[in-house]
């Protein structure tokens, strides 16, 4: 809850705080994961924006690599590589880069329909964006699930 003012410093102050591994324990642990993922389909672009960085960051951590996909943050963050800002979908593409470490979040991320958006960045995105869009796809490619004959 709170302005929307409000939830644009929260979810940045989050994300700061979340760059340090100590933090990104501390932050899921304290129930943030829920509302930043509410945030990246209610929120405003700038909100969006802040959320999907804080889980990206998040997304370093193994243990919260599970806790955001759970917490249903991949198919708004796929939703997000097709209908945002360059800055959003920036973002978006990173945090799902991070998510793909994990191989079940691989299978669930290519099933949510990111394959797609993320190859069409890679010929319509700031060298910043392909970058990340690369990055997850290598990522999904690792997967034996994801590979078509």
């Amino acid at each position: 809850s709170g302005t929307a003012g409000a939830k644009v410093w929260a979810a940045g102050a989050l994300a700061n705080l979340a760059a340090n591994s100590d933090n990104q324990v501390a932050i899921a642990k304290a129930g943030a994961i829920p509302p930043l993922v509410a945030l990246l389909t209610t929120g405003t672009a700038e909100q969006k924006e802040k959320a999907a960085r804080t889980l990206w960051n998040l997304a370093v951590n193994s243990d919260n690599q599970v806790a955001i996909a759970k917490a249903g943050a991949i198919p708004p963050l796929v939703a997000l590589l097709s209908s945002a800002t360059a800055v959003v979908k920036d973002k978006a593409a990173g945090a799902l880069w991070s998510l793909a470490s994990n191989s079940d979040n691989q299978v669930a991320i290519a099933k949510a329909g990111a394959i797609p958006p993320l190859v069409a960045l890679l010929s319509s995105a700031t060298a910043v964006v392909k970058d990340k869009a690369a990055g997850a796809l290598w990522s999904l490619a690792s997967n034996s699930d994801n590979k078509v004959a």
